[in-house]
Order: C-alpha cells, then sequence, then structure tokens
C-alpha cells in the first residue's frame, strides 16, 4: 500500500507551558485536498507551522512521501517541495509584486523558468500583471492574498499548506481565492492542507476534513460526510 504523501503521527506541539497540539494524527495523500477545521485557538495555526518546520515538535512525528522530516529545518523541508503560505498576509510590503514572486521563485528548486511562471500567475490573477511595478503593501487586501497565493506556488509545490485563505476578505474575493486553490491542486496534483474557520467553504473544495478543539481532533472524514453531520454547527 503506497503511504500517504503527508503524514502527522501523535503531533504534540507547546509554547512553553501552554499546549497547542496533543497527539494530532492525519494523512493527506498525493493529489489530495485536505481541510483542518476549527475555531480560532483550535491548533490549525500550530500544526501546519509544525508540518512546515516553523514550530517545533515536542513529540510525534512528520513524513513528507515516507520520509522522517522532524528533525528538518523549515529551508530543508521547502526544498523536498513544500510551501507555507501563513496567516497575515507576510509579504515584502515596500517591494513590488513582482519584486515578490521572483524572490519566492529563486527559493530553493523550480519546476518552470522565471519568464513561464510569471506568464502563469499574470494568466491566474490578471490584477497583479496590471500591479506589477506597484508596492504590495499598497494592494487592497484580496490582491495581496492572490500575490501571498502565487508567491507560494509559483516554484509548483508539491506540498502546499494555506493558512486561513479567506481571512477577512470579501465573499466574492474569497470564491476567487477557492477557485484558484480548485484549479492549483487539480492541474498540479499536489497535495493541499487548508486551515480554515469557514468550514463550508474549504470542505466544499476538500476530499477529507479533520476537526481540531483545543489541539486536539474531534472529527475527521470525508469532505461530503462532514458536511451532511452538521460539522459547523456542532464543533465550530
Amino acid at each position: 500500500m503506497t503511504s500517504p504523501m503527508l503524514e502527522v503521527e501523535g503531533l504534540s506541539v507547546s509554547y512553553g507551558a501552554v499546549r497547542a497540539l496533543e497527539s494530532v494524527t492525519l494523512g493527506a495523500g498525493a493529489g489530495s485536498t485536505t481541510a483542518v477545521l476549527g475555531a480560532n485557538g483550535a491548533g490549525k495555526s500550530s500544526l501546519l507551522r509544525a508540518i512546515s518546520g516553523i514550530a517545533p515538535a515536542s513529540a510525534g512525528r512528520i513524513r513528507l512521501e515516507g520520509r522522517d522530516v522532524t528533525a528538518l529545518t523549515p529551508q530543508a523541508r521547502a526544498r523536498l517541495g513544500l510551501a507555507h503560505a501563513m496567516e497575515g498576509r507576510r509579504l515584502f510590503k515596500q517591494m513590488t509584486v513582482e519584486e515578490n514572486l521572483r524572490l519566492a521563485w529563486s527559493f530553493g528548486a523550480r519546476a518552470s523558468p522565471l519568464p513561464a511562471a510569471l506568464e502563469d500567475v499574470y494568466g491566474r490573477f490578471p490584477v497583479l500583471a496590471e500591479k506589477a511595478r506597484a508596492a504590495a503593501g499598497l494592494l487592497s487586501g484580496g490582491q495581496q492574498q492572490m500575490v501571498i497565493l502565487s508567491c507560494a506556488t509559483i516554484r509548483s509545490p508539491r506540498v502546499l499548506l494555506l493558512d486561513e485563505p479567506s481571512l477577512g476578505l470579501a465573499p466574492i474575493i474569497v470564491r476567487q481565492i477557492y477557485a484558484f486553490i480548485t484549479d492549483f491542486a487539480r492541474a498540479s496534483g499536489a497535495t493541499v492542507v487548508i486551515a480554515e474557520q469557514m468550514a463550508t467553504v474549504a470542505l466544499n473544495v476538500a476530499d477529507h476534513g479533520f476537526a481540531l478543539r483545543r489541539g486536539r481532533v474531534v472529527l475527521a472524514g470525508t469532505s461530503a460526510e462532514l458536511l451532511r453531520g452538521g460539522l459547523a454547527a456542532t464543533y465550530l
């Protein structure tokens, strides 16, 4: 039996005396999209930060394509094809849109030459082509999120972690963002993990979902099962 692309086994994360995750276990297959759901403070961001190596694991194991990466640095995990778009629209806001994209492309192994990678970004988000010479900090919140997603995907990662991609955005922009995520996952075959408070939005594009509460997995299943079970009303 083929191992999942991403495996998290018995993962715990602590910040001093505060336990953010407790014995979390989940798996995500190659080419699948997984929603990690929960209210604010449930542990979603800590899970993604541990997978990418930003937050150290206090217990448990993380594997990428069967390889134990628990002790690897974030840079080493990135070189293995993992990308993480963190919550909060973290850009070099004084730099232009294209400078941000060029910098993201230059970090590690690339699947396409820069001109082709930029053409793909601008084809997906034409507004970014119009704003290519503008400082990223001057863009709207939705446009900044488009830049962040583009920076995370410009090197065609094998595993993509997205933390609250809908946060603070108008519904029409949320639809655009999730259409991009769906198209990227389908076209690239990447494993995508989305941390979201908006359960229904995430489950509508995901194959599977996990609900966290106080750092523990309290529910897991296919997206269809979780939607039928009234997940949002029960756990979020």
